[in-house]
């Protein structure tokens, strides 16, 4: 693993981690160092990911075996999840409001049900 490390460019790996690590916050997958809080913005993570993107594209050719390695790596794991954090996102209103209604109607049912209670005694 140290021989792996070695040949890569100790700047090339900053760059492409801090870049994941953005990445990852922007979708909420890790605290944001600043506000201690999860936030979600998922534009800037596609953002961040199309930067890495570009990066691999601009530098085909000219990376180490390992340095490939890593922006593949990296680039698989963070589509993986930007994909699964978009369908988060994407719940289809139907099945937000049903819930809704769900919750709402059993509110209404036992408020009724202690209401008509009260009026018997």
């Amino acid at each position: 693993m140290t021989a792996e490390l070695e040949k890569i460019n100790p700047y090339f790996m900053q760059l492409v981690l801090s870049l994941q690590a953005a990445a990852m916050q922007h979708m909420g997958k890790v605290m944001n160092q600043m506000s201690g809080k999860i936030e979600r913005d998922l534009m800037m993570a596609q953002t961040t990911i199309d930067m890495l993107s570009m990066i691999e594209s601009k530098t085909k050719g000219n990376l180490t075996e390992e340095e490939n390695k890593l922006m593949t790596h990296i680039l698989y794991e963070l589509r993986l999840n930007f994909v699964d954090e978009s369908k988060k996102t994407e719940e289809p209103e139907s099945e937000k409001n049903s819930d809704t209604n769900t919750e709402e109607n059993q509110k209404d049912s036992n408020s009724g049900s202690t209401d008509n209670n009260q009026k018997e005694e």
